[in-house]
């Protein structure tokens, strides 16, 4: 599993794969989350801007990302 540091209090879906390099441009990330391709915490996930925050997973063209703060 591969994670994602925020120092925020979330970070939003389509950022999180953006940030991974998983999706191109916001636009690809809009098309691919709305299109069924995105689970979080195991359940289907299409609104691109859900607010992940740490504890968080998300599971994505067969990648796996967890979220946890900075330490």
């Amino acid at each position: 599993m591969r994670f994602v540091v925020i120092n925020t209090e979330f970070i939003r879906l389509q950022d999180v794969l953006k940030l991974c390099n998983l999706v191109e441009t916001g636009g690809e990330a809009k098309e691919r989350i709305q299109d069924g391709e995105a689970l979080v915490n195991g359940q289907l996930c299409t609104q691109r801007g859900k607010k992940l925050r740490p504890g968080d997973i998300v599971f994505f063209d067969g990648h796996e990302i967890g979220l946890k703060y900075a330490d």
